[in-house]
Protein backbone atom coordinates (compact mmCIF):
# COMPACT_ATOMS: atom_id res chain seq x y z
CA UNK A 1 0.00 0.00 0.00
CA UNK A 2 1.44 3.36 -1.02
CA UNK A 3 2.34 5.92 1.63
CA UNK A 4 -0.26 8.71 1.82
CA UNK A 5 0.95 11.85 3.63
CA UNK A 6 -2.54 13.33 3.61
CA UNK A 7 -3.86 10.34 5.53
CA UNK A 8 -1.18 10.80 8.21
CA UNK A 9 -2.10 14.48 8.34
CA UNK A 10 -5.72 13.53 8.97
CA UNK A 11 -4.65 11.25 11.81
CA UNK A 12 -2.64 14.08 13.39
CA UNK A 13 -5.61 16.41 13.01
CA UNK A 14 -7.91 13.90 14.72
CA UNK A 15 -5.37 13.40 17.52
CA UNK A 16 -5.07 17.16 17.99
CA UNK A 17 -8.85 17.51 18.09
CA UNK A 18 -9.13 14.71 20.66
CA UNK A 19 -6.47 16.40 22.77
CA UNK A 20 -8.32 19.72 22.52
CA UNK A 21 -11.60 18.20 23.72
CA UNK A 22 -9.79 16.35 26.50
CA UNK A 23 -8.23 19.60 27.71
CA UNK A 24 -11.64 21.33 27.57
CA UNK A 25 -13.21 18.56 29.66
CA UNK A 26 -10.28 18.70 32.06
CA UNK A 27 -10.61 22.48 32.36
CA UNK A 28 -14.33 22.20 33.07
CA UNK A 29 -13.72 19.50 35.71
CA UNK A 30 -11.10 21.63 37.43
CA UNK A 31 -13.30 24.73 37.28
CA UNK A 32 -16.24 22.76 38.69
CA UNK A 33 -14.09 21.72 41.65
CA UNK A 34 -12.78 25.26 42.16
CA UNK A 35 -16.30 26.70 41.84
CA UNK A 36 -17.75 24.45 44.56
CA UNK A 37 -14.71 25.10 46.75
CA UNK A 38 -15.12 28.83 46.20
CA UNK A 39 -18.77 28.69 47.31
CA UNK A 40 -17.80 26.89 50.52
CA UNK A 41 -15.00 29.38 51.23
CA UNK A 42 -17.41 32.29 50.61
CA UNK A 43 -19.93 30.85 53.08
CA UNK A 44 -17.21 30.24 55.68
CA UNK A 45 -15.71 33.72 55.36
CA UNK A 46 -19.16 35.32 55.57
CA UNK A 47 -19.89 33.42 58.76
CA UNK A 48 -16.57 34.47 60.26
CA UNK A 49 -17.27 38.11 59.39
CA UNK A 50 -20.88 38.09 60.59
CA UNK A 51 -20.13 39.20 64.18
CA UNK A 52 -18.35 42.29 62.82
CA UNK A 53 -20.22 43.14 59.61
CA UNK A 54 -23.96 43.82 59.45
CA UNK A 55 -24.39 42.68 55.84
CA UNK A 56 -22.51 39.43 56.49
CA UNK A 57 -24.64 38.90 59.59
CA UNK A 58 -27.88 39.38 57.68
CA UNK A 59 -26.63 37.13 54.86
CA UNK A 60 -25.83 34.35 57.35
CA UNK A 61 -28.75 34.58 59.78
CA UNK A 62 -31.25 35.03 56.95
CA UNK A 63 -30.39 31.58 55.60
CA UNK A 64 -30.65 29.71 58.88
CA UNK A 65 -33.39 27.09 58.92
CA UNK A 66 -34.28 27.73 55.27
CA UNK A 67 -35.18 24.10 54.60
CA UNK A 68 -37.73 23.90 57.41
CA UNK A 69 -39.26 27.27 56.53
CA UNK A 70 -39.57 26.31 52.87
CA UNK A 71 -41.29 23.06 53.84
CA UNK A 72 -43.81 24.98 55.96
CA UNK A 73 -44.47 27.87 53.56
CA UNK A 74 -44.39 26.33 50.07
CA UNK A 75 -46.69 23.59 48.84
CA UNK A 76 -44.77 21.17 46.62
CA UNK A 77 -47.95 20.42 44.66
CA UNK A 78 -48.85 24.01 43.75
CA UNK A 79 -47.90 25.59 40.44
CA UNK A 80 -44.85 27.39 41.79
CA UNK A 81 -42.82 29.88 39.78
CA UNK A 82 -39.40 30.61 41.22
CA UNK A 83 -38.06 34.09 40.48
CA UNK A 84 -34.54 35.00 41.56
CA UNK A 85 -33.08 38.50 41.91
CA UNK A 86 -29.56 39.31 43.04
CA UNK A 87 -30.59 42.49 44.84
CA UNK A 88 -33.05 45.39 44.91
CA UNK A 89 -32.22 46.73 41.45
CA UNK A 90 -32.91 43.38 39.81
CA UNK A 91 -36.12 43.08 41.82
CA UNK A 92 -37.37 46.32 40.27
CA UNK A 93 -36.70 44.78 36.85
CA UNK A 94 -38.51 41.58 37.76
CA UNK A 95 -41.41 43.27 39.51
CA UNK A 96 -43.51 44.09 36.40
CA UNK A 97 -43.34 40.45 35.33
CA UNK A 98 -44.24 39.15 38.79
CA UNK A 99 -47.27 41.41 38.99
CA UNK A 100 -48.35 40.55 35.44
CA UNK A 101 -48.17 36.83 36.20
CA UNK A 102 -50.25 37.23 39.36
CA UNK A 103 -52.79 39.33 37.51
CA UNK A 104 -53.22 36.80 34.71
CA UNK A 105 -52.85 33.66 36.82
CA UNK A 106 -53.58 34.49 40.47
CA UNK A 107 -53.60 30.79 41.36
CA UNK A 108 -49.88 30.51 40.56
CA UNK A 109 -47.55 30.79 43.54
CA UNK A 110 -44.49 33.04 43.36
CA UNK A 111 -41.36 32.01 45.27
CA UNK A 112 -39.07 35.05 45.26
CA UNK A 113 -35.41 34.68 46.24
CA UNK A 114 -32.63 37.21 46.81
CA UNK A 115 -28.89 36.79 47.08
CA UNK A 116 -28.10 40.01 48.96
CA UNK A 117 -29.55 41.52 52.13
CA UNK A 118 -30.16 44.87 50.41
CA UNK A 119 -32.85 43.22 48.32
CA UNK A 120 -34.35 40.81 50.83
CA UNK A 121 -34.54 43.14 53.82
CA UNK A 122 -36.44 45.79 51.87
CA UNK A 123 -38.77 43.47 49.95
CA UNK A 124 -39.28 40.55 52.33
CA UNK A 125 -42.94 41.55 52.79
CA UNK A 126 -43.67 42.10 49.08
CA UNK A 127 -47.36 41.30 48.72
CA UNK A 128 -47.28 39.82 45.19
CA UNK A 129 -44.90 37.03 46.24
CA UNK A 130 -46.27 34.08 48.15
CA UNK A 131 -42.93 33.40 49.79
CA UNK A 132 -39.77 35.52 49.94
CA UNK A 133 -36.44 34.17 51.14
CA UNK A 134 -32.69 34.23 50.66
CA UNK A 135 -31.32 31.86 48.04
CA UNK A 136 -29.34 29.12 49.80
CA UNK A 137 -25.68 29.01 48.82
CA UNK A 138 -25.13 27.17 45.52
CA UNK A 139 -23.82 23.86 46.82
CA UNK A 140 -24.95 20.58 45.19
CA UNK A 141 -26.84 19.60 48.35
CA UNK A 142 -28.61 22.94 48.77
CA UNK A 143 -29.59 23.05 45.11
CA UNK A 144 -31.03 19.54 45.24
CA UNK A 145 -33.08 20.22 48.41
CA UNK A 146 -34.31 23.65 47.29
CA UNK A 147 -35.49 22.50 43.86
CA UNK A 148 -37.15 19.42 45.34
CA UNK A 149 -39.07 21.47 47.92
CA UNK A 150 -40.16 24.23 45.51
CA UNK A 151 -40.81 21.90 42.56
CA UNK A 152 -40.95 24.89 40.20
CA UNK A 153 -43.01 24.84 37.02
CA UNK A 154 -40.68 27.52 35.67
CA UNK A 155 -37.69 29.51 36.90
CA UNK A 156 -36.82 33.10 36.03
CA UNK A 157 -33.46 34.71 36.79
CA UNK A 158 -33.42 38.51 36.48
CA UNK A 159 -30.59 40.16 34.53
CA UNK A 160 -27.72 38.02 35.77
CA UNK A 161 -26.44 35.53 38.36
CA UNK A 162 -25.55 32.17 36.89
CA UNK A 163 -25.40 29.44 39.53
CA UNK A 164 -23.82 26.21 38.33
CA UNK A 165 -25.49 23.66 40.61
CA UNK A 166 -28.94 25.21 40.40
CA UNK A 167 -28.89 25.51 36.61
CA UNK A 168 -27.54 21.96 36.21
CA UNK A 169 -30.30 20.40 38.30
CA UNK A 170 -33.00 22.47 36.62
CA UNK A 171 -31.76 21.26 33.23
CA UNK A 172 -31.73 17.65 34.37
CA UNK A 173 -35.24 18.04 35.81
CA UNK A 174 -36.45 19.56 32.53
CA UNK A 175 -37.69 22.70 34.28
CA UNK A 176 -37.86 25.73 31.94
CA UNK A 177 -35.25 28.32 32.96
CA UNK A 178 -35.42 31.89 31.65
CA UNK A 179 -33.21 34.95 31.91
CA UNK A 180 -35.02 38.29 31.60
CA UNK A 181 -33.60 41.78 31.06
CA UNK A 182 -30.25 40.16 30.39
CA UNK A 183 -27.34 42.19 29.13
CA UNK A 184 -23.99 40.80 28.01
CA UNK A 185 -20.65 42.40 27.20
CA UNK A 186 -17.73 40.96 25.30
CA UNK A 187 -15.47 41.46 28.34
CA UNK A 188 -17.40 38.84 30.32
CA UNK A 189 -15.81 35.45 30.92
CA UNK A 190 -18.50 33.66 28.89
CA UNK A 191 -16.85 34.97 25.74
CA UNK A 192 -13.20 34.36 26.64
CA UNK A 193 -11.06 31.40 25.57
CA UNK A 194 -10.99 30.17 29.17
CA UNK A 195 -14.76 30.45 29.63
CA UNK A 196 -15.89 26.89 28.83
CA UNK A 197 -17.16 26.24 32.35
CA UNK A 198 -19.21 29.43 32.40
CA UNK A 199 -20.52 29.01 28.85
CA UNK A 200 -21.86 25.61 29.82
CA UNK A 201 -24.22 27.30 32.29
CA UNK A 202 -25.70 29.44 29.53
CA UNK A 203 -26.64 26.40 27.46
CA UNK A 204 -28.92 25.24 30.29
CA UNK A 205 -31.32 28.17 29.83
CA UNK A 206 -34.52 27.58 27.88
CA UNK A 207 -34.62 31.15 26.58
CA UNK A 208 -32.84 34.47 26.98
CA UNK A 209 -34.74 37.77 26.94
CA UNK A 210 -32.01 40.36 26.46
CA UNK A 211 -32.00 44.14 26.46
CA UNK A 212 -30.17 44.83 23.22
CA UNK A 213 -28.95 43.49 19.88
CA UNK A 214 -25.33 43.39 21.04
CA UNK A 215 -26.25 40.88 23.78
CA UNK A 216 -28.13 38.74 21.28
CA UNK A 217 -25.18 38.74 18.88
CA UNK A 218 -22.71 37.80 21.62
CA UNK A 219 -24.84 34.82 22.61
CA UNK A 220 -25.30 33.75 19.00
CA UNK A 221 -21.55 33.99 18.54
CA UNK A 222 -21.07 31.12 20.99
CA UNK A 223 -23.87 29.04 19.49
CA UNK A 224 -26.89 30.11 21.57
CA UNK A 225 -29.90 30.75 19.34
CA UNK A 226 -32.77 30.81 21.84
CA UNK A 227 -32.61 34.59 22.29
CA UNK A 228 -35.20 37.35 22.04
CA UNK A 229 -34.40 41.07 22.15
CA UNK A 230 -37.28 41.95 24.46
CA UNK A 231 -35.90 45.12 26.01
CA UNK A 232 -35.62 46.06 29.67
CA UNK A 233 -38.57 45.55 32.02
CA UNK A 234 -37.40 48.57 34.03
CA UNK A 235 -39.12 50.79 31.46
CA UNK A 236 -42.43 49.11 32.25
CA UNK A 237 -41.75 49.58 35.93
CA UNK A 238 -40.99 53.31 35.75
CA UNK A 239 -44.18 53.87 33.76
CA UNK A 240 -46.08 52.07 36.53
CA UNK A 241 -44.37 54.24 39.14
CA UNK A 242 -45.14 57.45 37.26
CA UNK A 243 -48.76 56.42 36.91
CA UNK A 244 -49.11 55.96 40.68
CA UNK A 245 -47.04 58.99 41.73
CA UNK A 246 -48.32 60.68 44.89
CA UNK A 247 -48.99 64.37 45.32
CA UNK A 248 -46.47 66.10 47.57
CA UNK A 249 -48.05 69.41 48.61
CA UNK A 250 -44.94 70.56 50.45
CA UNK A 251 -42.83 70.43 47.28
CA UNK A 252 -45.63 72.02 45.28
CA UNK A 253 -45.78 74.88 47.80
CA UNK A 254 -41.98 75.17 47.84
CA UNK A 255 -41.81 75.35 44.04
CA UNK A 256 -44.52 77.96 43.73
CA UNK A 257 -44.45 79.49 40.25
CA UNK A 258 -40.73 78.90 39.69
CA UNK A 259 -38.75 76.24 37.87
CA UNK A 260 -37.41 73.48 40.09
CA UNK A 261 -34.13 71.55 39.94
CA UNK A 262 -34.13 68.13 41.64
CA UNK A 263 -30.95 66.24 42.48
CA UNK A 264 -31.93 62.63 43.11
CA UNK A 265 -29.77 60.12 45.03
CA UNK A 266 -27.03 62.75 45.22
CA UNK A 267 -23.50 62.07 46.44
CA UNK A 268 -20.74 64.34 47.74
CA UNK A 269 -18.98 65.20 44.49
CA UNK A 270 -22.04 66.16 42.47
CA UNK A 271 -23.45 68.02 45.49
CA UNK A 272 -20.30 70.11 45.75
CA UNK A 273 -20.46 71.11 42.08
CA UNK A 274 -24.17 71.91 42.16
CA UNK A 275 -23.99 73.81 45.46
CA UNK A 276 -21.26 76.02 44.00
CA UNK A 277 -23.61 76.97 41.16
CA UNK A 278 -26.51 77.56 43.59
CA UNK A 279 -24.39 79.83 45.79
CA UNK A 280 -23.63 81.95 42.71
CA UNK A 281 -27.15 81.93 41.22
CA UNK A 282 -29.70 80.94 43.90
CA UNK A 283 -32.59 82.80 42.26
CA UNK A 284 -32.47 81.00 38.91
CA UNK A 285 -34.52 78.04 40.17
CA UNK A 286 -35.77 76.39 43.31
CA UNK A 287 -33.41 73.59 44.36
CA UNK A 288 -34.28 70.21 45.89
CA UNK A 289 -31.84 67.52 47.02
CA UNK A 290 -32.72 63.93 47.84
CA UNK A 291 -29.35 62.63 49.10
CA UNK A 292 -28.49 58.96 48.79
CA UNK A 293 -27.64 58.85 52.49
CA UNK A 294 -30.14 60.55 54.82
CA UNK A 295 -28.45 60.09 58.19
CA UNK A 296 -28.19 63.26 60.27
CA UNK A 297 -24.43 63.65 59.76
CA UNK A 298 -24.74 63.59 55.98
CA UNK A 299 -27.72 65.96 55.91
CA UNK A 300 -25.84 68.34 58.22
CA UNK A 301 -22.83 68.24 55.88
CA UNK A 302 -25.01 68.88 52.82
CA UNK A 303 -26.77 71.82 54.46
CA UNK A 304 -23.45 73.50 55.24
CA UNK A 305 -22.54 73.62 51.53
CA UNK A 306 -25.03 76.43 50.88
CA UNK A 307 -24.73 80.14 51.61
CA UNK A 308 -28.48 80.61 50.99
CA UNK A 309 -31.31 79.51 53.27
CA UNK A 310 -32.06 75.77 53.47
CA UNK A 311 -35.13 73.85 54.68
CA UNK A 312 -35.50 70.19 55.57
CA UNK A 313 -38.57 68.29 54.47
CA UNK A 314 -39.05 66.77 57.94
CA UNK A 315 -39.31 70.29 59.38
CA UNK A 316 -41.22 71.91 56.52
CA UNK A 317 -43.64 74.75 57.29
CA UNK A 318 -45.29 77.45 55.18
CA UNK A 319 -42.32 79.71 55.97
CA UNK A 320 -40.01 77.08 54.48
CA UNK A 321 -41.44 77.86 51.06
CA UNK A 322 -39.49 81.12 51.12
CA UNK A 323 -36.13 79.31 51.18
CA UNK A 324 -34.20 78.48 48.01
CA UNK A 325 -33.02 74.94 48.89
CA UNK A 326 -35.02 71.99 50.22
CA UNK A 327 -33.45 68.73 51.44
CA UNK A 328 -35.62 65.61 51.37
CA UNK A 329 -34.48 63.74 54.46
CA UNK A 330 -36.60 60.62 54.04
CA UNK A 331 -36.78 57.52 51.83
CA UNK A 332 -39.53 56.62 49.39
CA UNK A 333 -40.52 60.03 48.05
CA UNK A 334 -38.05 60.56 45.22
CA UNK A 335 -39.93 58.84 42.40
CA UNK A 336 -43.02 60.96 43.07
CA UNK A 337 -40.98 64.15 43.47
CA UNK A 338 -39.63 64.07 39.91
CA UNK A 339 -43.01 65.17 38.56
CA UNK A 340 -42.41 68.65 40.05
CA UNK A 341 -38.99 69.11 38.47
CA UNK A 342 -37.93 71.13 35.45
CA UNK A 343 -34.47 69.54 35.33
CA UNK A 344 -33.23 66.43 37.17
CA UNK A 345 -29.70 65.50 38.18
CA UNK A 346 -29.02 61.87 39.09
CA UNK A 347 -26.25 61.08 41.55
CA UNK A 348 -23.61 58.38 41.55
CA UNK A 349 -21.85 59.47 38.37
CA UNK A 350 -18.68 60.35 40.25
CA UNK A 351 -18.65 57.04 42.11
CA UNK A 352 -19.50 53.45 41.22
CA UNK A 353 -22.18 54.46 38.73
CA UNK A 354 -25.33 56.49 38.30
CA UNK A 355 -28.62 55.66 39.97
CA UNK A 356 -31.94 55.23 38.18
CA UNK A 357 -32.32 57.90 35.48
CA UNK A 358 -35.48 56.42 33.95
CA UNK A 359 -37.79 57.57 36.75
CA UNK A 360 -36.87 61.16 35.93
CA UNK A 361 -36.87 60.78 32.14
CA UNK A 362 -40.31 59.17 32.31
CA UNK A 363 -41.67 62.45 33.68
CA UNK A 364 -40.60 64.26 30.51
CA UNK A 365 -37.71 66.26 31.92
CA UNK A 366 -34.08 66.41 30.72
CA UNK A 367 -31.56 64.57 32.87
CA UNK A 368 -27.96 65.36 33.79
CA UNK A 369 -25.39 63.15 35.55
CA UNK A 370 -21.69 62.58 36.17
CA UNK A 371 -19.09 60.81 34.02
CA UNK A 372 -19.37 57.23 35.32
CA UNK A 373 -22.34 56.22 33.19
CA UNK A 374 -20.91 54.30 30.24
CA UNK A 375 -21.97 50.89 31.56
CA UNK A 376 -25.58 52.05 31.66
CA UNK A 377 -27.19 51.54 28.27
CA UNK A 378 -30.05 53.95 28.93
CA UNK A 379 -27.65 56.75 29.86
CA UNK A 380 -25.57 56.37 26.71
CA UNK A 381 -28.65 56.17 24.51
CA UNK A 382 -30.32 59.18 26.15
CA UNK A 383 -27.20 61.28 25.61
CA UNK A 384 -27.14 60.26 21.95
CA UNK A 385 -30.80 61.27 21.68
CA UNK A 386 -30.10 64.63 23.41
CA UNK A 387 -32.48 63.75 26.23
CA UNK A 388 -29.63 63.81 28.75
CA UNK A 389 -26.23 65.37 29.29
CA UNK A 390 -23.09 64.50 31.21
CA UNK A 391 -20.89 66.82 33.28
CA UNK A 392 -17.41 66.33 34.67
CA UNK A 393 -16.72 69.80 36.05
CA UNK A 394 -18.45 72.88 37.43
CA UNK A 395 -17.95 74.62 34.07
CA UNK A 396 -19.68 71.81 32.17
CA UNK A 397 -22.55 71.73 34.65
CA UNK A 398 -22.99 75.50 34.33
CA UNK A 399 -22.97 75.40 30.54
CA UNK A 400 -25.64 72.67 30.36
CA UNK A 401 -27.93 74.40 32.86
CA UNK A 402 -27.54 77.75 31.10
CA UNK A 403 -28.57 76.20 27.78
CA UNK A 404 -31.68 74.54 29.21
CA UNK A 405 -32.69 77.72 31.04
CA UNK A 406 -32.07 80.16 28.19
CA UNK A 407 -33.05 78.19 25.06
CA UNK A 408 -36.67 77.05 25.19
CA UNK A 409 -36.42 75.07 21.96
CA UNK A 410 -33.40 73.06 23.13
CA UNK A 411 -35.03 72.46 26.50
CA UNK A 412 -38.29 71.29 24.90
CA UNK A 413 -36.43 68.97 22.53
CA UNK A 414 -34.46 67.40 25.39
CA UNK A 415 -37.55 66.97 27.56
CA UNK A 416 -39.55 65.43 24.71
CA UNK A 417 -36.69 63.12 23.74
CA UNK A 418 -36.40 61.87 27.32
CA UNK A 419 -40.11 61.09 27.56
CA UNK A 420 -40.26 59.44 24.12
CA UNK A 421 -37.23 57.28 24.91
CA UNK A 422 -39.02 55.70 27.85
CA UNK A 423 -42.30 55.38 25.97
CA UNK A 424 -40.78 53.64 22.95
CA UNK A 425 -38.87 51.14 25.13
CA UNK A 426 -41.83 49.83 27.11
CA UNK A 427 -43.48 46.49 26.42
CA UNK A 428 -40.75 44.05 27.50
CA UNK A 429 -43.05 42.40 30.03
CA UNK A 430 -45.66 41.47 27.44
CA UNK A 431 -43.02 40.22 25.00
CA UNK A 432 -41.64 37.93 27.70
CA UNK A 433 -45.02 36.60 28.78
CA UNK A 434 -45.88 35.44 25.26
CA UNK A 435 -42.86 33.10 25.23
CA UNK A 436 -42.76 31.74 28.78
CA UNK A 437 -43.97 28.14 29.01
CA UNK A 438 -44.37 26.24 32.24
CA UNK A 439 -43.34 22.64 32.66
CA UNK A 440 -46.09 20.35 31.30
CA UNK A 441 -48.30 23.37 30.47
CA UNK A 442 -48.31 24.89 26.99
CA UNK A 443 -48.54 28.67 26.53
CA UNK A 444 -50.13 29.46 29.90
CA UNK A 445 -50.06 33.23 29.34
CA UNK A 446 -51.31 33.34 25.76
Amino acid sequence: MAYNPLQRGNIYAIMALDLFFYLCRFQISVMKYLYNLGILIYVLVTRLLSPFNSKARLWTTGRKGWELLLTEKVNHDDTNIWIHCASLGEFEQGRPLIEAIKKIKPEYRIVLTFFSPSGYEIRKNYSYADYVCYLPADTPGNARKFIHLVNPAAVIFVKYEFWDNYTLLLKRSEVPLYLISGIFRKEQHFFKWYGSFFRKMLFRFSHFFVQDIQSRDLLKGIGIENVTVAGDTRFDRVVQIAGSAKNIPQIELFRGGEKLFLSGSSWHQDEEIISRYINLYPERMKWVFAPHEIDKANVDRLEKLFTTRVARFSEFTEESAETRVLIIDNIGMLSSAYRYAYIAEIGGGFGKGIHNILEAACCGIPVIFGPNHKKFREAVELINLHGASCFNTFEEFSRIIEIWLSDNDKYSDSAENAANYVKTNTGATNRILTKIVLKDINNPFS
